[in-house]
């Protein structure tokens, strides 16, 4: 880099660099002289995009690619006229641009992200080019109070299993979960009630709620692999036969999370679920019942619900998944 150039920064004038589709993207791209420059442009871009990329895996499962932003404009210089001459101190070029509506929000993990930056890169005529780029967040916020009423309410579920053979465990085991909502936002608590009646011979080791987040990546409208971990649990102790369990109020606690589905997006699926987990003693298989609910941005009924969702929103980058490695992932072909 020339020593003419003190910086060369892109500033943004929201300072956490958080946005929602729609919303006016603005600021400077500063650049710091100690001697007069001639420059024959500064070039700013701006681009938005969605990429999955299963090259590294065992089995090369593809590559996909989709588009959001693709902003280009000028902010010095014109083509084919002569250098402007820049002469020593801080110059200050501006931007503004209103982000389009339906922008999937951001989402890094290992195999596929949803990412958001401006590139800016000023051209001297001696064929010296600097550059810099600078990441943002986007939100695609999702209103509980929008969405079907009956989110809202209690969310329930029953079921009946039977553990082998009826006639050798002389009864099923029966089970109601029931949760509190059937949508919440990062930061909330999900209450999990549930009434398990052991009616088998069978003893049951524990029972447990868990919070899980399945991503999914597609290849040309396929699903090509997926992964699932788990957020938060809360486990109880032994049943024994012919017992019954009663659960009030357990706490799962849901940490900062993108919102359920990258809407927008149609390469990267996100989606999360309440499991209810039943294990018995011996060799017989978990039972297992599976409650979806959406994550959203703002909460069921809160008139200051900007800045809550925003308070849990992962404001940070880069928004990455460091836990998603093979141990905690279960991996679906």
């Amino acid at each position: 880099m020339s020593r003419k150039l003190v910086k060369f920064v892109i500033l943004f004038d929201n300072t956490n660099v958080l946005y929602s589709p729609g919303e006016f993207l603005s600021g400077r791209v500063i650049v710091e002289l100690n001697d007069d420059t001639p420059a024959l442009g500064l070039h700013f871009h701006v681009v938005g995009e969605g990429v999955v990329n299963l090259r590294n895996r065992r089995r090369d499962r593809g590559y996909e690619r989709e588009n959001y932003i693709d902003f280009r404009m000028r902010l010095l210089g014109e083509p084919g006229q002569p250098p402007v001459v820049l002469s020593p101190g801080i110059h200050s070029f501006p931007f503004k641009l209103g982000l389009p509506l339906g922008l999937p929000s951001t989402f890094l993990s290992k195999l596929g992200w949803v990412q958001y930056y401006c590139k800016t890169a000023l051209r001297e005529p001696n064929g010296l080019t600097h550059k810099n780029q600078q990441v943002f967040i986007v939100m695609n916020p999702i209103d509980l109070n929008q969405e079907p009423s009956v989110l809202a309410q209690p969310f329930r579920c029953d079921i009946e299993h039977k553990f082998g053979m009826s006639c050798l465990n002389s009864g099923p085991v029966t089970c109601r979960v029931i949760l509190d909502h059937g949508g919440y936002i990062p930061g909330d608590t999900i209450l999990v009630s549930a009434l398990i009646r052991n009616r088998s011979k069978i003893h049951i080791r524990s029972t447990k709620a868990s919070l899980r987040e399945t991503i999914q990546y597609m290849v040309k409208n396929k699903v090509q692999y997926s992964e699932t971990r788990e957020l938060s649990a809360v486990r109880r102790g032994k049943i024994q036969a012919g017992d019954t369990d009663e659960w009030r109020d357990e706490q799962l606690y849901i940490p900062p999370l993108p919102p359920t589905n990258l809407r927008g997006c149609h390469i990267i699926s996100v989606q999360y679920d309440v499991y209810f987990i039943i294990k018995p003693k011996g060799l017989k298989k978990d039972v297992k019942i599976q409650l979806p609910i959406l994550m959203g941005t703002y909460p069921f009924g809160d008139d200051d619900s900007d800045s809550k969702s925003r308070k849990n929103y992962p404001t940070t980058l880069p928004i990455y998944r460091p836990w998603l490695d093979d141990k905690y992932i279960k991996s679906i072909s």
